[in-house]
C-alpha cells in the first residue's frame, strides 16, 4: 500500500477507530480536566462500561471514583503529568468484579509541547495470573519468593483480597517474611500508590506508643515541642501495618477498637477528633487467640483485627522453596560484591535443604552473607556455612550410607520442582547423575503432567 494511502486511511477518524477496536490493549485518553474523550472495544470488556456510559464525562465520576485508585495522577490540585509512566492496577468493573491489569500512561502534547491529556494503555493480566496460580508456574508473586503449595494458597488469598477493603491478620514464626506479605496486600489492592505504613507494636516503649500511633498537640507531655502527626494520619488513604500487635498495652487496645469501630481518635493531649481512612493489616509471631483466652488481649479487639486470617508457613514446611530463595538472595547480593557472580555448591545447598531454619528466612538470609564473607572465588562450600549448619554436616557424615531413592519421593520431588531435575537432585540429597540413572531405569517415576510439558 503506498505510503499516501496509508497516511489518508490514519487521518479518517472512523479508520482510526476501527485499528485501534481492535487493539488487544484497553485505550483511554482523557483531557486535564479528566474528561474522557476516547475509550476502545477492548476498555469496554475490560471496565464493562460502554462507550457511552463514559465518553465526555469526568473520569472520576464515569467510574464511581479514580479508575487507577491512589495511583491516580489527578487527584491532587498542583499535579505533575511525567511524559510516561507504568504501574499496575486493580480495575473495579461495573459488575463488582476485580480485574488485574498493567497500565501504562503517556502525556499527550500539542505542537508546543503543551500537554493537554494522558493516553493509557491497559493490558488485563487476570487470566495470565490465575492461569500461572492454577499451574504453579509462578517462582514468586509481588516481590515474595517461593512455589510451595501453601504459598500458592496465600498469592491466591492475596489477589481475591485486592477487591476488599478488610482487616487482616498475619500470623507465623518469626523471620516468615509477614511484613513482604502485608505490603503485598497493600499493593494489590485499590490503595496501591498511597502510603503504607508499618509499626513494630513490641519495639516502642509503652509510654510512646500511643504517641507514635495516634500523635500529640503541642505540651502533651515533657519534650512535646510541638504538635506532631501519628501513624495513623500518615497513613491517611493506605494502610498501616501493625506488627506484634499481641504487644499492645490494654489501654491502647481500647483506643484502637474505638477507631476500628469508627474511624475516629484524638491525638495525646488534644481534644479534636481526627477521621482518617485507613486499612488495618497487623501481625503477630505468637498465637493471638491464646493472648486472648489469657485476658492478655481483648476479645472484641481480636475478632475486629481477625476478620481476614493469614498463615505463613515457616521455612521448614517449605524446604522446596530453598533452592528458589539462595539463588534470589545470591543475585541480589552479588550487585554489591567484590567477588562477582556468586554460586553455592550442590553439597552446600543440600546441608541448607538439610537444616530446620528456627529463623526462618531471615535467618537464612544472614546465613548466606556470612558465606560470601569466607568463600573463596565466590562459591560458597560447606565449610563456609555458619557454625549451626556446619554441626549438621558433622551429624550427616555420621549416620552412614545414603538412603537408595525410591519411587514416591522422586515423584513427589519432581512435583515440587516443576519437574527440574537439578532442583529436585538438590532437594533429595543426590547428584543429578544419580537421579538421572534412577529415571532411566525407572521413567515412571517421572509424573504424566510432566512427562506431557
Amino acid at each position: 500500500m503506498p505510503e499516501k494511502k496509508f497516511r489518508e486511511i490514519l487521518t479518517n477518524e472512523k479508520n482510526l477507530i476501527r485499528i485501534l477496536d481492535n487493539l488487544k490493549e484497553g485505550i483511554i485518553a482523557h483531557d486535564l480536566n479528566r474528561r474522557i474523550f476516547f475509550f476502545n472495544r477492548e476498555a469496554e470488556r475490560i471496565t464493562g462500561y460502554s462507550r457511552q456510559e463514559v465518553l465526555y464525562r469526568d473520569c472520576h465520576e464515569a467510574f464511581g471514583g479514580p479508575f487507577c485508585g491512589e495511583r491516580c495522577l489527578f487527584q491532587q490540585e498542583n499535579h505533575t503529568i511525567p511524559d510516561e509512566i507504568d504501574y499496575p492496577v486493580n480495575v473495579l468493573r461495573k459488575d463488582g468484579q476485580i480485574r488485574n491489569a498493567e497500565m501504562h500512561v503517556t502525556a499527550m502534547k500539542d505542537e508546543d509541547g503543551e500537554v493537554f491529556g494522558v493516553l493509557a494503555f491497559i493490558k488485563d493480566i487476570t487470566d495470565i495470573n490465575e492461569l500461572r496460580l492454577k499451574t504453579g508456574q509462578l517462582t514468586g508473586y509481588a516481590n515474595i519468593v517461593g512455589r510451595d503449595s501453601q504459598m500458592i494458597q496465600i498469592y491466591k488469598q492475596i489477589q481475591d483480597l485486592s477487591g476488599y477493603d478488610y482487616p487482616v491478620h498475619i500470623y507465623g514464626e518469626t523471620g516468615t517474611g509477614k511484613e513482604l506479605v502485608a505490603e503485598a496486600v497493600h499493593n494489590q489492592s485499590r490503595r496501591a500508590g498511597a502510603p503504607f505504613v508499618p509499626i513494630n507494636c513490641g519495639a516502642l516503649p509503652e509510654g510512646l506508643i500511643e504517641s507514635e500511633l495516634f500523635g500529640h498537640v503541642k505540651g502533651a507531655f515533657s519534650g512535646a515541642i510541638r504538635d506532631k502527626k501519628g501513624r495513623f494520619e500518615i497513613a491517611d488513604g493506605g494502610s498501616i501495618f501493625l506488627d506484634e500487635v499481641a504487644e499492645l498495652p490494654k489501654d491502647l487496645q481500647v483506643k484502637l477498637l474505638r477507631f476500628l469501630q469508627t474511624g475516629k481518635f484524638e491525638r495525646v493531649g488534644g481534644e479534636e477528633t481526627v477521621s482518617v481512612n485507613v486499612r488495618i493489616i497487623s501481625a503477630t509471631n505468637a498465637d493471638l487467640k491464646k493472648a486472648v483466652e489469657s485476658k492478655n488481649f481483648r476479645e472484641d479487639l481480636y475478632y475486629r483485627l481477625n476478620v481476614i486470617p493469614m498463615y505463613i508457613p515457616p521455612l521448614k514446611e517449605r524446604k522446596a522453596d530453598i533452592p528458589l530463595l539462595v539463588d534470589y538472595f545470591l543475585k541480589e547480593f552479588s550487585d554489591a560484591s567484590e567477588k562477582g557472580v556468586l554460586k553455592i555448591s550442590d553439597e552446600a545447598l543440600s546441608m541448607m535443604m538439610d537444616y530446620e531454619w528456627p529463623g526462618n528466612i531471615r535467618q537464612l538470609q544472614n546465613a548466606l552473607q556470612y558465606a560470601i564473607v569466607k568463600c573463596s572465588h565466590g562459591v560458597i562450600r560447606p565449610r563456609d556455612l555458619p557454625m549451626e549448619l556446619a554441626g549438621l554436616r558433622v551429624a550427616k557424615s555420621r549416620r552412614g550410607p545414603v538412603k537408595k531413592l525410591d519411587m514416591e519421593s522422586v515423584q513427589d520431588a519432581l512435583e515440587k520442582t516443576a519437574g527440574n531435575k537439578a532442583m529436585a537432585a538438590r532437594l533429595l540429597g543426590v547428584g543429578r547423575a544419580t537421579l538421572y540413572r534412577f529415571i532411566k531405569e525407572f521413567p515412571e517415576a517421572v509424573p504424566k503432567k510432566i512427562e506431557s510439558r
